[in-house]
C-alpha cells in the first residue's frame, strides 16, 4: 500500500519498523495518518512472517499528538460526524493494542497527548532522557478521552491524576518513574537498546508470544476464578501445538529452538 504519512519496512528477520513520517509537523497525527496506522496494524496482524513491530518518529520528535488542524475541522461537523472522527483515533489505538505481536516504542523525542497514547499501547517502550512529555489536553479545553484506558492502565490512577489534571511536563527520566517508559538510554544508545529487545524477542516462539499477549489482555480484566477454565484450556492448547512440542524437544536435545534467528 502506498502510504502518505507513515513508512513501513520489514527486515529479513521479520521485524517491522513503522515510522510516523510528518517530521515538519512533529509527526502530529492527522485523520489520514490514523487511518494509515490502523490499516498497517491490520496488515501486520495477518502477516505470519512478521515477528515484532517497532514504532518510532521521523526527525526529532516521536509524536506531538493529534493534529490540531484536524481538531479544529471537527468544530464544523455534526455531532454524528464528530463521534465518527473521534472513533478513528479510538480504532487506531485499539488496533495497535490488540496487535498479535510485540509492539516496541522507540521514543526518539517529544511525545504529547495522543503521542503518549501511542506509547501506552506498546508492550515495551524505550526513550531518551531529553524527550519531553505531557498529557496536554486540558490546556486546550479537551480531555484525554480515547487514550485514557491505555494510559491509566500503564501508569495507574495515582500517576494519571498527577499528569492529566495539570498537563504536567516531564522528562524521559520521570516518564520511566511514572511507568510510561520501561527504560531510558542516551540517544546514541537507543538503537542498541532496541536491538537487545528484538534479540530477546526472536528467541521466543511467535505463536506462543501471540497467545501470551492475548492472555495478558484477557486476564487483566478478570478475577482468577473467572479465568480458571480459560487458562487451563489455554495451557492444554499449548501442549497440543507444534511449537511447544518442538521447543521442549529442542531443550532436551540441547539444540536451538526452530524459531530462533
Amino acid at each position: 500500500m502506498n502510504y502518505q504519512t507513515i513508512t513501513i519496512d520489514v527486515d529479513e528477520r521479520g521485524i517491522a519498523t513503522l515510522t510516523l513520517n510528518r517530521p515538519d509537523k512533529h509527526n502530529a497525527m492527522s485523520s489520514q495518518m490514523m487511518r494509515e496506522i490502523t490499516a498497517t496494524a491490520a496488515a501486520l496482524d495477518q502477516d505470519h512472517q512478521v515477528r515484532g513491530v517497532v514504532i518510532t518518529g521521523a526527525g526529532k520528535s516521536f509524536c506531538a499528538g493529534a493534529d490540531l488542524g484536524w481538531m479544529r475541522e471537527n468544530f464544523e461537523r455534526s455531532r454524528e460526524e464528530r463521534i465518527a472522527e473521534s472513533e478513528i483515533l479510538a480504532d487506531m489505538l485499539q488496533a495497535l493494542d490488540r496487535l498479535n505481536k510485540p509492539l516496541i516504542a522507540k521514543v526518539n523525542g517529544q511525545a504529547y497527548a495522543g503521542g503518549i497514547g501511542l506509547i501506552s499501547v506498546c508492550d515495551i517502550a524505550i526513550g531518551i532522557p531529553e524527550a519531553r512529555f505531557s498529557v496536554t489536553e486540558v490546556r486546550l479545553g479537551l480531555t484525554p478521552a480515547n487514550i485514557s484506558p491505555y494510559l491509566i492502565g500503564r501508569i495507574g490512577v495515582r500517576n494519571a491524576r498527577r499528569t492529566f489534571l495539570n498537563a504536567h511536563f516531564f522528562s524521559g527520566e520521570e516518564a520511566a518513574t511514572l511507568g510510561l517508559l520501561d527504560k531510558v538510554v542516551a540517544a546514541d544508545q537507543l538503537d542498541d537498546a532496541i536491538a537487545v529487545e528484538i534479540k530477546e524477542l526472536l528467541d521466543c516462539a511467535p505463536e506462543a508470544v501471540a497467545m501470551t499477549k492475548e492472555l495478558i489482555r484477557h486476564v487483566s480484566t478478570r478475577t482468577p476464578d473467572q479465568i480458571r477454565d480459560h487458562t487451563s484450556a489455554l495451557l492444554a492448547d499449548c501442549w497440543e501445538g507444534e511449537e511447544a512440542q518442538s521447543g521442549i524437544k529442542a531443550f532436551f536435545d540441547k539444540q536451538p529452538a526452530p524459531w530462533k534467528v
